[in-house]
């Protein structure tokens, strides 16, 4: 099993702070977009060659780790 601290990192001074794939400029937000809009994880990985199936794996679950969480309403 990957660790998220392995293939996800923030660094403020690279694309304004978002969430990256390991360092590169290739924004989890790109990868969740280019699901979203019908790609197979394999596809991605055509489309963004730096990249492998576990970053996208990754991406979807930090995804899914940003939004398990309860919310209040008041």
């Amino acid at each position: 099993m990957t660790y998220l601290a392995d293939r996800i990192t923030v660094d403020p001074e690279q694309c304004g702070g978002r969430p990256c794939i390991r360092g590169l400029r290739i924004r989890v937000s790109d990868v969740l977009d280019l699901l979203a809009n019908g790609l197979t994880p394999e596809q991605v990985v055509e489309d963004l060659p730096d990249l492998d199936l576990e970053d996208v794996w990754a991406s979807l679950r930090f995804a899914s780790q940003r939004f398990d969480h309860p919310v209040l309403v008041a």
